[in-house]
């Protein structure tokens, strides 16, 4: 699906605040309420909006600290990748798994309350995983600049 102007104004205003009602999103665009609607369904219909969250505040939840996690498997056979993958699902404290290119395999975001914490992350949970080889862990100090929002 090609994405004409409106439909990127629909979806920045989206990004920014998905609660958004069709009215208000109608006002600003000029168009009817049924119009910005069916845009928005068919925008759905098509998966460039995939689902609708709230953001949630680490520090108000007690997992404020963020680790920058890089994993290094032993091996690349498709089965070490697959299962690691698996596996890593599983982890509710890894917000983020990325297969990366470079000196490391994967890299994770991983969200804890603090230091302890994440020390009993990696020593009960993530490296018990198999194939991993090494890990190198990168604790963030203060975050700079966080958005979910994709430039259109």
């Amino acid at each position: 699906m090609k994405l004409d102007e409106i439909d990127k104004r629909i979806l920045r205003h989206l990004q920014d605040d998905s609660k958004k009602t069709n009215k208000e999103i109608s006002n600003d665009l000029g168009l009817s309420v049924t119009a910005v609607f069916e845009r928005i369904r068919k925008l759905e219909r098509e998966g460039i909006i995939s689902k609708y969250v709230a953001l949630v505040d680490p520090e108000k939840v007690q997992k404020g600290f963020m680790v920058l996690c890089q994993i290094k498997l032993v091996q690349h056979k498709k089965d070490f990748l697959s299962n690691f993958e698996k596996e890593v699902n599983n982890l509710p404290e890894v917000i983020e798994c990325l297969h990366v290119s470079g000196d490391f395999d994967y890299m994770l975001k991983v969200m804890v309350r603090d230091m302890d914490a994440y020390r009993e992350f990696l020593v009960t949970k993530l490296t018990t995983l198999d194939h991993i080889g090494s890990t190198k862990s990168i604790f963030t100090i203060n975050k700079v600049k966080q958005s979910t929002v994709i430039s259109l």
